[in-house]
């Protein structure tokens, strides 16, 4: 028998392993491009979900106004996590609108008394129709809407410190 078949297994599992360590030592495009920025809107009316708060409708996202939509949950861990950042952006000045999605009134005000209150509007999704309209893959999830009602821009995931100021950036160029 021919004694370099022995070496033939090794040396394949050798290759795989180079390739391997390779692939994983490139940089990765973490960037999810979506397909609704540059397109406007679905046309959407969702109800109120907490009192004294209006609902929320896609003409809201037509005033001439740059504003963001925030896909949020009470239930969503990382949307907890995402408050604070929310509340210096409206801080700040920006206008937030919130699609709660599969809330019910009672969670949803639970949510917004322990971790503040951004949101000028709130809109009940009950089923989601609206998150995939927008082509969202969960929550959070927040857009850029120019004032025409135009999405310029998306943030998949919380925001956090460091999104702050290209968020607001971001506004400033929708104008």
């Amino acid at each position: 028998m021919k004694r370099w078949l022995l070496w033939v297994p090794l040396v394949l599992f050798v290759a795989a392993t180079a390739v391997a360590i390779y692939a994983l030592r490139q940089p990765q495009d973490r960037l999810i491009r979506s397909r609704m920025v540059g397109q406007p809107l679905p046309a959407f009316d969702l109800p109120a979900l907490v009192p004294g708060k209006p609902g929320l409708s896609s003409r809201d996202f037509t005033t001439g106004k740059p504003k963001l939509l925030n896909v949020m949950a009470s239930w969503c861990v990382p949307c907890i996590a995402e408050a604070p950042q929310l509340m210096r952006l409206r801080q700040a000045g920006v206008e937030v609108d919130a699609i709660a999605i599969r809330d019910t009134p009672e969670d949803a005000q639970t949510f917004l008394t322990r971790n503040g209150d951004p949101y000028l509007r709130m809109g009940s999704d009950t089923k989601s129709a609206v998150q995939l309209a927008l082509g969202s893959s969960g929550v959070p999830e927040t857009f850029v809407v120019d004032g025409h009602g135009k999405i310029v821009g998306q943030h998949i995931g919380d925001i956090h410190d460091d999104d702050v100021e290209a968020l607001l950036a971001a506004l400033a160029r929708a104008r």
